[in-house]
């Protein structure tokens, strides 16, 4: 610098590369609280559930623990919106006693703000990470990267490549930034990513992430979150907490099942402050202050119960999943994985034009090119079938059928809707109901095998929710299912199968 002259564009670069440079926290480590019970209560007090995510953070302090050093790990949690994935990163930061950054990649599209930029242009700043060193004041931070499934492509290069060797532990040991052009040590910090789906996410960046799938909650699970933790923020936050007012359990549980069926609890929260914004503007009106509101008893309490919700919050949203108490001929029910959670899914079938040699099938429902497909090997099976059962029927050779998938607006796809379109196409040629209360899911092949499908805790929550007293589940999909918690397997009856022939005869019983 003293080479250079002051009032030189060089003097001013020069400047700001070593202020960089002597601001980051070479070789600073803060001391980290490697203590498993100490960790669990604080995860415990912030978070209800999402039991995979703790104990891979109590295993995390138990190999440190017994090393003597913590290494550096790339953690992707993946779940529908509103689960709590990025308010745990927090609770971990926490727990483990290390520094907290967090920064978003959704959308985000230019290298430079992962790399930093060339020192060579005007404005040049370093990447996310050096600013989240000089920011932590320490090397081994925990750092949240936000919606890594919605990174960006655009002309000034490709951020997903970019992001390869920050999150690979073989090569951020040395991670160079373009701005300080040094190698930095990223061994030691902790990254917790999070993510909606992982499709979106390139194999060879997904490949250096070890993923922990985050399930919605179930009702149970739901109503604690709100009483523990939802219900008392939204008192403070409007302003109501003390004696003014405070909702029944049974008005909680009417609130989670007939308007806040997502699989996480966000929308959840906005409804219980939208309840005690009213309460509070309903005190307002009364004229009381917080000194008066302090002094009433409880028996000018505002009570919240099942009956005055809607008066509070109007109409449900949700009145129910079931379109028929009974399935009638030609319909059947299966059950369909969403980001949002399980949801059930009604296949209909119907004859438009009956006449020889006229069979055909259209299929209507905003179904994709895999459920299209689908539906052209669910009628190649339904026909194989009807030929074993009964082979002077034809049915399928003079029929035109019309498939359809409600509702029509919302986009469907995937495989596993093949066991319920070739039920409900048997339960049309048969000219008999599927047996009461009985969903589905899974692929068919051609043959008939049926093979396994995603999403089994989902589906198994939307059953339940929907009143399903039993379901078909392919065979390979039973370690899927053991691994649910006791409460949310409570009180079905579930059949794994492996043929199609197995779902003839449960979802058709033999008349006696």
């Amino acid at each position: 610098l003293s080479g250079l002259e002051s009032t030189s564009p060089e003097f001013n670069v020069t400047r700001n590369y070593l202020e960089w440079l002597t601001v980051l926290p070479w070789g600073k480590f803060s001391e980290e609280r490697l203590d498993v019970e100490f960790a669990k209560e604080v995860l415990d007090e912030d978070h209800y559930g999402l039991n995979d995510v703790k104990e891979r953070i109590l295993e995390f302090i138990a190999v440190a623990t017994l090393q003597g050093e913590t290494q550096g790990k790339i953690i992707c949690l993946v779940g529908p919106p509103g689960v709590g994935k990025t308010s745990i990163g927090k609770s971990i930061a926490r727990a483990l006693g290390r520094k907290y950054y967090r920064f978003s990649v959704g959308g985000l599209s230019d290298v430079a703000e992962i790399k930093g930029h060339r020192r060579t242009y005007i404005g040049a700043m370093p990447g996310k990470l050096v600013q989240c060193l000089k920011a932590s004041g320490t090397q081994n931070p925990l750092v949240l990267i936000d919606e890594i499934d919605k990174l960006g492509r655009g002309v000034q290069g490709d951020p997903a490549s970019a992001l390869l060797e920050m999150l690979d532990p073989e090569q951020n040991t040395g991670f160079v930034d373009h701005y300080l052009d040094v190698p930095l040590d990223l061994s030691k910090v902790l990254f917790v990513c999070t993510a909606n789906v992982l499709d979106t996410i390139p194999a060879p960046l997904l490949d250096r992430m070890e993923v922990i799938r985050l399930s919605g909650y179930i009702a149970s699970e739901k109503l604690a979150i709100a009483q523990k933790y939802l219900e008392p923020e939204a008192k403070t936050v409007s302003g109501v907490s003390g004696k003014g007012c405070e909702m029944t359990t049974q008005a909680m549980q009417k609130l989670i099942d007939e308007y806040c069926r997502e699989a996480g609890v966000r929308n959840l929260k906005n409804h219980i402050e939208k309840v005690y914004r009213k309460v509070a503007l309903e005190l307002v009106r009364r004229g009381m202050s917080q000194e008066e509101k302090q002094q009433l008893g409880d028996s000018d309490t505002i009570t919240i119960s099942e009956d005055n919700l809607q008066k509070y919050l109007g109409p449900p949203t949700f009145t129910t999943d079931r379109i028929w108490d009974q399935t009638p001929v030609g319909v059947s029910m299966g059950l369909a994985w969403t980001s949002l959670g399980g949801s059930t899914l009604y296949v209909e079938a119907s004859v438009v034009e009956r006449g020889e040699g006229r069979g055909s099938l259209t299929t209507t429902g905003s179904l994709g090119e895999v459920m299209k497909e689908s539906s052209m090997i669910a009628y190649a099976c339904a026909r194989d079938c009807m030929l074993r059962m009964d082979p002077g029927n034809s049915f399928f050779n003079d029929s035109k059928i019309h498939i359809h998938v409600p509702a029509g607006a919302t986009p469907k796809d995937g495989p596993s809707a093949g066991c319920t379109m070739i039920t409900a196409l048997l339960s049309l040629a048969l000219e008999r109901s599927v047996v009461a209360d009985l969903a589905m899911t899974g692929e068919v092949t051609l043959t008939g095998r049926v093979l396994p499908v995603g999403g089994i805790k989902e589906k198994v929550i939307a059953a339940r929710r929907s009143g399903v007293k039993t379901i078909l589940l392919p065979k390979d999909n039973q370690r899927d299912f053991d691994e649910l918690a006791e409460e949310i397997k409570e009180g079905l009856r579930v059949e794994f199968v492996e043929t199609y022939h197995e779902v003839v005869d449960i979802a058709f019983p033999r008349e006696a």
